[in-house]
């Protein structure tokens, strides 16, 4: 099988590249700055393209087996403290995912093999702040700034349907990872003794273990399942619960509350990530019978953690 993976030099990118290529699959990455992209597995390689149109990749894309739609400027940044959502910034997070949809649907336009599934990055966000309410794929759409972000997100490829080609759409949540991303910032306070639920710590976590996340990817391109699919572990918790987890997992307390005007102040709008949530569960993947290798947060935890 060939797949090919637009954002693929991000840490889900990475990831899924090398889980693939295990399974025998070729993996092309397609990246603004192939020279950039090292360490790659036998069986992937790495393909320039501008991120906004097909020019130079049609060939690739010419009878692949999957694209994975992965492109899109982190939502928090690059760097340990989040960025503030500035007009600019949200420009540059809209412009981002837009144009490499747009250029996906353009290369499956164009080439006269079409792939055979074209996969679809977004997030829960797009259900919106929706208190304790359970959310399955069925949910309808909120109507904040990052559940409309989403819902163009998710437009900006529905032209391949067109064509006849699959789509399948997969709504991500906290993706676990010590290297980058939520765990990482969330790790400081707790090391430092500091750590403690977001204001009442009542707003759900809907999170996946990396493992979880590329397995879910590769069930869905090796089924040539579509439709949406939430990836999130069949086990959410409720912020305050998941503190008191990662403590227990890093043996430290979890007791002091971070409020909300504190974050806000200093870093705006982006704080909504951590402070507004959802309660979503995988029920697509687990009618089709995907096993969760960690449904648990305290198993993830420990597995991520080395603990």
């Amino acid at each position: 099988m060939k797949t090919l993976i637009t954002g693929g030099s991000g840490s889900i990118g990475r990831k899924l590249t090398r889980h693939l290529t295990q399974y025998g699959q070729e993996v092309i990455v397609l990246s603004r700055d192939p020279a950039k992209v090292t360490g790659l597995p036998k069986n992937a390689r790495a393909v320039k393209w501008d991120g906004r149109t097909a020019e130079g990749w049609l060939t690739e894309a010419d009878g692949a087996d999957a694209i994975v739609n992965l492109a899109g400027e982190n939502l928090a940044g690059s760097g340990f403290f989040p960025a503030r959502w500035t007009d600019e910034r949200k420009r540059a997070i809209r412009e981002s995912r837009l144009n490499a949809g747009k250029a996906v649907a353009e290369a499956v336009a164009h080439v006269p093999n079409k792939p055979k599934l074209v996969i679809q990055s977004s997030a829960i966000g797009y259900y919106g702040p929706r208190g304790d309410e359970q959310l399955t794929e069925t949910a309808t759409a909120g109507n904040d700034y990052l559940a409309n972000l989403c819902k163009e997100w998710e437009a900006a490829t529905a032209p391949v349907e067109k064509t006849g080609v699959r789509r399948a759409i997969i709504r991500t949540g906290i993706y676990l990872t010590p290297d980058d991303g939520a765990l990482k910032r969330l790790i400081l306070p707790y090391n430092l003794f500091a750590g403690g639920p977001f204001g009442n710590g009542q707003q759900w976590y809907s999170w996946i273990h990396p493992d979880d996340q590329v397995e879910a990817i590769r069930f869905i391109i090796e089924n040539q399942h579509s439709g949406i699919f939430n990836l999130t572990a069949p086990q959410p918790l409720k912020n305050k619960d998941f503190g008191k987890t990662l403590g227990k997992v890093l043996g430290r307390p979890s007791l002091i509350p971070i409020p909300r005007f504190a974050l806000q102040t200093a870093f705006g709008e982006v704080v909504t990530v951590v402070f507004d949530g959802q309660r979503v569960v995988p029920q697509h993947l687990q009618d089709l019978g995907f096993t969760f290798k960690f449904p648990n947060l305290e198993t993830a935890l420990k597995d991520l953690l080395k603990k």
